[in-house]
């Protein structure tokens, strides 16, 4: 019998196969290699954290983090159409992408785009006008509900053709979307924007996913080392636990914002750094990530 052949009815599983389906056990003791690329761009766009130049202050210690709302550039790259149907979601991920990308061809980039639940404020409209008797939806508010806007709006803004990739993962999104993007890099070698957002929800919605603002982060990542590269970055899946950032009000927003579950790979990073840290991914399985500077 194969050993991916599921067990027959009564009989014990075939050895080296799990009892739950039949397929090979996981061999925990034997992750999958490690991924590694290299950081060339990153862009953050958070409370109080309006770029990365200032983030990397204050994950520097340098400047105190002040709380203020999350500030979103002016969508300028859109044709003039687009951009007045441009939602807080397009803004954020434009933002972060651009200040990545900076110095790159970006229309030649491979994207993927990372979300824990997109456009909270498109989303409660929508929920708002099924509520009413008229449950017309607006053309603009229909297309911009698909997950997937943001990549389009990336698409029409930049004049990509490149791959793109477009995932959820709920809480672990960041870390979803940093394995997917590194993958493409190792397999292709093709330089790869990863960027991972997420949107606040207005109430009633707050109260059941209490996202308390809109943030984003992208990295620029290199198959091969740059005249702008950063840092070298290698990660592989872990079952240590995630500490949390000495910074109590960083480690509430990393906390309370999918995205910024990113924020001790950024600490590092602004840093300048060698340092191995533990970033959330799926319940009981974490991402181990090595920073090296280059």
């Amino acid at each position: 019998m194969s050993p991916h052949a599921p067990p027959l009815h009564g009989s014990l599983p075939p050895e080296g196969a799990d009892p739950a389906c039949g397929g090979p056990t996981p061999d925990r003791f034997n992750p999958p290699a490690p991924l590694s690329a290299w950081i060339s761009g990153i862009g953050l766009i958070a409370p109080g954290l309006p770029d990365w130049p200032s983030a990397r202050a204050v994950l520097r210690g340098e400047e105190a983090w002040v709380s203020a709302p999350s500030v979103l550039p002016a969508p300028v790259i859109l044709p003039p159409a687009e951009r007045r149907r441009a939602s807080r979601v397009i803004k954020l991920t434009l933002g972060i992408g651009l200040e990545a990308a900076a110095g790159a061809d970006v229309a030649t980039l491979a994207t993927v785009f990372s979300s824990s639940g997109s456009d909270g404020h498109n989303c409660h409209a929508l929920c708002e006008q099924l509520a009413t008797d008229d449950r017309h939806v607006s053309p603009t508010r229909f297309h911009n509900s698909v997950h997937n806007a943001p990549a389009g709006y990336w698409g029409i803004a930049t004049k990509s053709m490149a791959p793109c990739q477009v995932m959820c993962a709920f809480d672990g999104s960041f870390g979803a979307g940093l394995i997917d993007a590194l993958g493409q890099v190792v397999l292709d070698q093709q330089a790869t924007l990863l960027l991972a957002y997420d949107s606040e929800y207005p109430e009633p919605l707050l109260a059941k996913r209490s996202v308390p603002d809109c943030a984003g982060v992208a990295l620029r990542l290199e198959p091969t080392r740059t005249a702008q590269a950063l840092a070298r970055i290698t990660v592989q899946t872990t079952e240590a636990p995630v500490l949390p950032l000495q910074q109590p009000t960083l480690e509430a927003l990393r906390a309370t914002i999918p995205a910024l579950r990113s924020l001790p790979l950024l600490e590092c990073l602004a840093q300048g750094r060698s340092g191995d840290v533990c970033l959330d991914y799926l319940p009981g399985l974490q991402l181990a990530v090595r920073i090296e500077p280059a």
